[in-house]
């Protein structure tokens, strides 16, 4: 896309899913960037793969960007490079530039932005006063000891690797540090096909008596508050509408679905005539949309949870019971224990229902692939944790070899 680049056209240019550069139709390697946050930001692009970033359309006008531009082009005409110059100045450390660039535009892009940037802060404030150019391997290896000392997961800590690293990729992409200088250090072995913890079935008869038996308690509690309220002379609260557990983890035993994509789903993502549930790809782990289909218990349990006035734009499980179109719940850590606690089922975790759905599937001689796309899973690896649920497939193949010889 190439126009004259004037403050009306900036404030004209909409985002969308990757970004693009808008050239100046008068100033050649003059740049206008358009991210998918919304953020514009100002090029100066000189020879193959090289561009100086000037600053931001909230920081300078077009004109203003269009004379610094000059600037930088004029240098490079001359044979210098102006971004290597500019990386000799640049002072910039590990935490402002989290907190002036990536936390920004880490906040836009995902949901979940704000806990990232957390997470960040918990795991790698001691490092935030250091410059981008000195986060190097071994100071990281330094951290990763001293948790794996500390008895902390290696899965846990290939997690916020991954993020720091993520963030200097970031730096690199955007022209604060020429490499990443943690892009050589390889994540933890981690045994990704350990022991799945599901529920065996008197777990499962336990947990759905206890979802009963919840729910007929709080009914109860519901009943009995009403009438020390009329007894006062007090009006009554509404009937009580059902307890949100029960639906929520009777819908993640048939369905897999993750925690989050269950909290996040609106009854405009359910059609029960068609009998199946639609996984945003704004709300998806792995970014796709994926559709899920539901058998008589998963649409017999949405049915009777749906309220009467429903509307697609409200979300299926709300914060609030009482009122249905609340803001989404953040968690369910506090009932889930008490559920817990209720059915006798110890290192049992909301996550491991998805576990359950799929080793149900596996066992019941669903090909594994299949078992995949239901889950939603990027790659097959993951998906073959489930596999050893499936001793039949493996002793079917090697009896073969045994007919083979005989005939």
């Amino acid at each position: 896309m190439r126009e004259r680049i004037r403050q009306s056209l900036i404030a004209t240019l909409k985002p969308k899913e990757r970004p693009y550069d808008v050239r100046d139709s008068q100033l050649r390697g003059f740049v206008a960037r358009v991210h998918p946050s919304g953020r514009i930001s100002y090029l100066a692009v000189y020879g193959r793969g090289r561009s100086y970033a000037i600053a931001g359309a909230d920081k300078l006008t077009a004109d203003e960007a269009r004379a610094e531009a000059r600037k930088v082009l004029a240098k490079a005409a001359l044979g210098q490079d102006p971004m290597a110059e500019k990386r000799e100045r640049r002072s910039d450390t590990l935490g402002e530039f989290i907190k002036g660039e990536y936390a920004p535009w880490r906040r836009a892009r995902s949901k979940w932005g704000g806990q990232t940037i957390g997470a960040l802060q918990r795991e790698f404030g001691d490092l935030y006063s250091k410059r981008l150019a000195e986060v190097t391997p071994w100071i990281v290896e330094k951290w990763r000891s001293a948790g794996l000392k500390a008895g902390r997961k290696a899965k846990t800590l290939n997690r916020h690797l991954d993020t720091l690293k993520s963030v200097l990729s970031k730096a690199v992409e955007w022209g604060y540090v020429p490499v990443n200088p943690l892009a050589k250090v390889r994540r933890l072995k981690v045994d990704r096909r350990g022991r799945v913890r599901y529920l065996e079935p008197d777990e499962e008869t336990r947990l759905r008596t206890a979802l009963v038996e919840r729910e007929a308690d709080l009914r109860q509690r519901r009943e009995r508050f009403n009438a020390w309220r009329v007894a006062r002379g007090h009006a009554s609260f509404p009937d009580f509408p059902g307890d949100h557990l029960r639906p929520l983890v009777l819908l993640a035993l048939n369905s897999g679905m993750r925690r989050g994509e269950l909290l996040s789903l609106r009854w405009g993502d359910v059609d029960l005539s068609r009998r199946q549930v639609t996984i945003r790809g704004e709300t998806a782990k792995s970014g796709q949309t994926r559709h899920i289909p539901l058998n008589s218990e998963a649409c017999a349990t949405l049915e009777a949870w749906r309220p009467a006035d429903v509307a697609t734009h409200r979300l299926v499980f709300p914060h609030s019971g009482e009122n249905r179109d609340g803001k989404a719940m953040a968690q369910v850590n506090s009932s889930w224990r008490s559920l817990m606690k209720r059915s006798k089922i110890v290192a049992f975790r909301f996550h491991d229902l998805r576990h359950s759905f799929a080793t149900k599937l596996v066992m019941a001689g669903v090909d594994l692939n299949t078992v995949r796309e239901l889950l939603g899973h990027a790659d097959f690896d993951m998906t073959l944790r489930y596999a050893h649920l499936a001793p039949q497939h493996k002793a079917d193949a090697v009896e073969k070899l045994v007919r083979r010889a005989v005939g």
